[in-house]
């Protein structure tokens, strides 16, 4: 069947019927994917230089890497690193093109993983461990905003359960956007998270997924670290002294990733960030440290999340994992790509058609931050077009989607 293709606001081609979604590369001049690779991925390189005082060894493997990544091919891992065979396998079609030929998903993870053997954190040596992104994340960690967000709390745990849970709902969707110093009082929404910017929202659905005193086991699957994994934490702290959950299994990266993504050295840093601080914030922070040590929290970082794959391929093991939660959910972007499929899929085929194969109810948490998108009304979709705005990339949107369990 020949595809048939329409136009988004972004100016590039989509494809209208489902089967013809096209997977999306990195070769299209102007778009999204392009982007990251030829303009975000080579200031990171100088970023992460800039960050250590990494040896000649290291620059030179960053020197590599820009070029590779510039100019060159994509090229095998070392057969010394330990994942070779896998990533040998994942990528046995791939070897030998452009980075910018090779599906965006796929590209941009091997990226992160060259990165890392460039700067020796898998290597026997003295950097061996040393998390390339870590500045970054704890001076996001130590800004006055977090203060600000964290002495919010204070007014916020007087509220009303029910606002009180739409207002942490909304901080953890916006992540490293939400502003936790928000009203809750009738009529007040959050700075940067109008019910307008929110595309679609299923949270009624999510909060009966999640019935108070249900006793249920939730998964949460992290995305970023420092502002936005704050959020989310409070969030968890939520569900677990209503009793929306009795317990909840954190999933994070095994090693550092995509930048900001959480692992579970992230997770300590946050804990402590909320533990030490004064009021409201710090109480949730001690709750938490005492429900990880009773398991009531349990930090897991299974290696398929660093894996360049979408959900629909996790391994038996994972899957049994999130078979056993009564909900997942699944926070930010790169989360989102991975659970629909990183493709151009119509904008309003069902949000349940592409998680269908997914082992229980399953919740994403979303601010947009790259093309792909689902599960949208059309009316909201030719608003959205109509408004001229990159609203799939730019942040400013954001959504709740849920499937409940079949």
């Amino acid at each position: 069947m020949a595809e048939k293709t329409a136009r988004h606001s972004d100016g590039g081609p989509r494809p209208t019927p489902e089967r013809d979604a096209r997977v999306i590369l990195s070769n299209e001049p102007g778009s999204f994917a392009r982007g990251v690779l030829a303009n975000r991925h080579p200031a990171l390189i100088e970023q992460v230089r800039d960050a250590f005082p990494y040896g000649p060894r290291q620059h030179e493997a960053l020197d590599a890497l820009l070029e590779q990544n510039n100019n060159g091919v994509i090229e095998p891992l070392a057969p010394s690193e330990s994942d070779h065979e896998q990533w040998s396998a994942w990528g046995r079609e791939l070897f030998g093109r452009s980075w910018f030929d090779a599906p965006f998903l796929w590209s941009e993870s091997y990226f992160y993983r060259r990165l890392l053997s460039a700067v020796g954190y898998f290597g026997t040596g003295p950097w061996q461990g040393v998390d390339p992104f870590a500045p970054f994340k704890r001076a996001e960690l130590r800004g006055t905003a977090v203060d600000e967000e964290l002495r919010a709390l204070d007014a916020l745990a007087d509220a009303p359960a029910d606002e009180r849970a739409t207002a942490l709902l909304h901080a953890s969707v916006w992540g490293n956007r939400a502003d936790l110093g928000f009203r809750v009082t009738e009529g007040d929404a959050a700075p940067g998270a109008a019910a307008d910017d929110l595309v679609a929202d299923d949270s009624p659905l999510l909060w009966q997924l999640l019935p108070a005193g249900a006793g249920a086991t939730v998964a949460v699957v992290a995305d970023n670290a420092g502002r936005e994994l704050i959020p989310d934490l409070i969030l968890i702290d939520h569900l677990l002294v209503h009793r929306h959950a009795e317990r909840i299994v954190l999933h994070v990266k095994p090693y550092p990733y995509y930048v900001s993504d959480a692992t579970t050295a992230d997770v300590v840093d946050c804990l402590r960030r909320l533990a030490e601080a004064p009021g409201e914030a710090g109480r949730i922070g001690s709750r938490l440290w005492d429900a990880m040590a009773t398991g009531r929290l349990e930090v897991r970082a299974h290696p398929f999340f660093c894996a360049p794959l979408p959900y629909e391929e996790m391994p038996g093991d994972l899957r049994a994992e999130f078979e056993a939660a009564t909900t997942t959910i699944l926070k930010g972007d790169l989360n989102y790509r991975r659970l629909v499929g990183d493709r151009m899929w119509a904008e309003t085929t069902p949000f349940a058609d592409r998680t269908a194969y997914f082992p229980g109810a399953v919740a994403a948490l979303r601010t947009l931050k790259s093309d792909v998108i689902v599960g949208l009304e059309q009316k909201t979709l030719e608003a959205l077009e109509r408004s001229g705005a990159a609203w799939r990339t730019s942040g400013t949107h954001a959504l709740i989607q849920v499937r409940g369990a079949t």
